[in-house]
């Protein structure tokens, strides 16, 4: 089987040919008619007559003085048979190929193919060219075959490559880019205006979130990327302005799961002169607008729920829903009663160090086993720093989600307009923040500022493409044409193209020197869980690291690459992952031992990486170094 790399100079071969030929393999423009699912819709009426289309080569297949081929556009597939009494020679003014060249081409080229429309005597559409013409030529080749969605390799960093390869997922993008249509239609319906607000931003807000940071030159000042345009679009409402809304990016630097990206679109109005209730009203009928136009129906399934959009969907109090399954009063109760709740269903507790990133957690576990569609009403003050206060219970706001599948597609409420408690609850954040949490919300004394000439009543609401990822029932990184991934050159790659060495590509996770070398000094089995193990670590250090392990090639006494806290390892897609102390099956594991592919030295799947016994003089010593050699 030849390398990518001889058949890469096959083609880069057939390229010169071409040109001594006088054939440019790189033309500016076509003359394409029709779309190839035109051509088969129509058949009735272009019958016999002779039109142009062009795509992509993805079937080549000659026999004698005839070839049958497919080419594809973005709207499908469309045979082309070729016969040679058919075809113009070589014609090098009109860049036409004649049967003989057409040895140069090859799947994954792009042709342009004028001929009569026919039918096969087997029944299939196809067009009988008279002439053909090179779009462009395909230097690498195409898989051949599709690997499946389980290769992150294609789906997630060759997105080219699945869209060629799999019809089904460009039609899912198609039906994304409806969904954002339709979203605009509506609001544009309902009498909204599409706005837009920075992306840059000195003080975020809007939500619970940590930044992506970034530096403006110009000004010499740290910018933050925004987490929301909540803030700036009520300034606008505190300008004038009545129906409004963003659509666009949003970056939140956070965790990568099924759910959830650091970079994702993001909708979100505000609608002057309306409350909550109001609001409730509008988001229902959005959200059973774009199903049905979209999808023609309101019932859908995702994961082990499934929901149905229609109809009235029930309004229930969130501290009643957190009451009725842990007998717990958010209000009254201790943090530490909440954290005993939390503990007990196997969560890590750590960084939970107010009230209400606890309560935040006893909600996520109730939240998880509500099919819905419902909205939640009733949230706490003390979470919810930008919503107004109920006018019968102050310690309740006028906020409401959206409740389907088990997460939250949505988050709106009635607006704080009253600027002297907007500064204190922007106080009470900061304070958090002063406390080590990260995630809430900054002091934007501009914001204050623009309250105090007056907003009037306003009600608002966001939604994010998560919402057409659960009705499609796909992960967030399906759902995204280019989803954020560690970048990976590979050694094919760098001798094809003689790129340098890559610097330190040994030391992916080492960043703060934290992958020291250690030794197993003792290895028991886990009480709570068969194939795991409690591994004693010896770093060099006065006291041992208690690490839990289920590889099977270790050993007491073996030398091993150990990451401690804050290291920073590859995970199976490629993607960093920084290592933070866990509980496993109720025993806390201070750091983890790493294998190959932890370290950034391939995928192999043998288990941890064994040093050799010479390195055990370094114990505690950064193990980039000592691989280096």
């Amino acid at each position: 089987m030849s390398t990518l790399q001889e058949l890469r100079e096959t083609r880069l071969n057939k390229i010169t040919k071409l040109r001594a030929l006088g054939i440019n393999p790189f033309p500016s423009t076509s003359k394409k008619e029709y779309s190839n699912i035109d051509v088969i819709k129509d058949f009735s009426k272009l019958d016999s007559k002779t039109i142009t289309v062009a795509g992509r080569i993805v079937l080549w297949r000659p026999q004698g003085a005839i070839t049958f081929a497919h080419i594809s556009d973005q709207s499908g597939k469309l045979q082309i048979f070729i016969r040679k009494l058919d075809l113009t020679p070589l014609n090098v003014e009109k860049q036409f190929l004649g049967y003989s060249e057409l040895k140069l081409l090859d799947i994954g080229d792009f042709i342009e193919v004028t001929g009569v429309v026919k039918k096969t005597s087997s029944g299939e559409i196809s067009v009988m060219p008279g002439t053909i013409k090179l779009l462009a030529k395909a230097i690498r080749p195409l898989p051949d075959k599709w690997q499946g969605v389980k290769d992150p390799e294609i789906i997630f960093r060759k997105r080219y490559l699945d869209l060629i390869m799999n019809q089904d997922r460009k039609e899912l993008f198609i039906r994304k880019a409806k969904f954002w249509q339709l979203t605009r239609q509506f609001l544009q319906e309902q009498g909204f205006m599409e706005v837009e607000t920075p992306v840059l931003e000195l003080a975020t807000g809007g939500a619970d979130a940590k930044p992506f940071i970034t530096h403006h030159n110009a000004l010499d000042q740290d910018f933050y990327m925004r987490i929301s345009t909540e803030l700036f679009q009520k300034r606008l409402i505190g300008g004038g302005f009545e129906k409004i809304y963003t659509l666009g990016p949003n970056f939140r630097n956070e965790g990568i799961d099924d759910e959830h990206l650091q970079e994702y679109y993001q909708c979100e109005w505000y609608w002057a002169y309306a409350d909550y209730t109001m609001n409730m009203d509008l988001v229902q009928t959005m959200f059973q607008y774009l199903a049905t136009k979209l999808y023609g129906k309101t019932k859908f399934t995702k994961g082990s729920h499934t929901f149905d959009l229609a109809g009235k969907w029930p309004r229930l109090s969130f501290g009643d829903l957190i009451k009725k399954r842990f007998s717990v009063d958010i209000f009254n109760d201790s943090q530490e009663k909440m954290l005993e709740l939390i503990k007990a269903q196997k969560i890590d507790t750590d960084g939970l160090t107010n009230r209400s990133r606890i309560v935040d957690n006893l909600w996520k576990i109730v939240r998880r086993e509500i099919s819905g569609p419902i909205f939640i009403i009733d949230e706490p003050k003390f979470s919810s720093p930008l919503a107004k206060s109920r006018p019968d219970n102050i310690e309740l706001t006028e906020r409401f989600h959206a409740i389907i599948a088990g997460s939250e597609l949505g988050n709106g409420y009635s607006e704080l307009n009253d600027p002297v408690d907007q500064l204190n609850r922007f106080l009470d954040q900061q304070k958090n923040r002063e406390s080590g949490d990260e995630e809430s919300q900054m002091l934007d004394i501009d914001f204050v500022e623009m309250l105090e000439y007056g907003m009037p009543p306003v009600s608002g609401w966001g939604h994010s493409e998560r919402v057409f990822w659960f009705l499609e029932d796909i992960t967030a990184r399906e759902g995204t044409f280019f989803p954020q991934m560690k970048q990976i050159i590979t050694e094919e790659t760098r001798k094809i193209y003689n790129l340098p060495e890559e610097k330190n590509k040994q030391v992916i996770g080492l960043r703060n020197n934290k992958i020291v070398i250690g030794k197993i000094e003792s290895l028991t089995k886990h009480p709570n869980a068969d194939k795991l193990n409690v591994c004693q670590i010896n770093i060099g250090t006065q006291n041992l690291l208690n690490i839990v392990c289920g590889a099977p090639n270790i050993k007491a006494g073996d030398i091993v690459p150990v990451s401690i806290i804050g290291a920073l390892v590859f995970d199976e897609e490629g993607q960093s992952q920084e290592i933070a102390k866990v509980k496993l099956r109720g025993i806390e594991s201070e750091g983890m031992l790493c294998s190959r592919r932890e370290l950034g030295l391939g995928s192999d799947h043998s288990g941890i990486y064994i040093l050799p016994e010479d390195l055990e003089k370094y114990l505690g010593q950064p193990v980039n170094k000592y691989l280096r050699k």
